[in-house]
């Protein structure tokens, strides 16, 4: 059973490698953890309303390496009678493992964890560009609801 968990500080350099290209796999020895991810990764493990989940290859032995991941953030919120959402960022699949259902399976099992914590609604933003991840996440039954705006500083 392909397991969805907390990253921990041995996973760093298998996320950042996700994170760095998605076109291509990149070996996780060759990452440089600088203070910087460091410091994020510490800020991040600390706050009990964020999290950073891995999902461990299904078709190794236990524990597998790291084949997908994504970021959640807990939002309290007055609106919608004061319930707590998710919000869902920087999720990645390996490469060569894109197209095998792994990225549905690790969708299904981060809505599955925030529904247990009792959010009342997921919400993710993608880059405009990203159609294909736009029709995935439509597959999954996320709806555009909203139009997202970012201001870069």
């Amino acid at each position: 059973m392909p397991a969805l968990r907390p990253a921990t500080r041995a996973d760093l350099p298998a996320v950042l490698a996700l994170l760095s290209d998605e076109e291509r796999v990149v070996d996780p020895a060759s990452v440089v953890v600088t203070a910087a991810y460091e410091d994020a990764f510490a800020s991040i493990d600390e706050d009990p309303r964020n999290e950073v989940l891995v999902l461990e290859d299904p078709e190794a032995d236990a524990p597998g390496p790291v084949v997908g991941c994504l970021q959640v953030t807990y939002i309290p919120g007055l609106g919608k009678g004061g319930v707590e959402r998710a919000l869902v960022e920087a999720v990645r699949v390996r490469a060569d493992r894109r197209g095998s259902g792994l990225g549905r399976l690790l969708m299904e099992l981060a809505v599955a964890r925030a529904r247990a914590r009792g959010c009342a609604l997921v919400q993710l933003t993608s880059d405009k560009r990203r159609t294909e991840a736009h029709r995935f996440y439509a597959s999954l039954g996320f709806a555009r609801s909203h139009d997202g705006f970012k201001l870069a500083l």
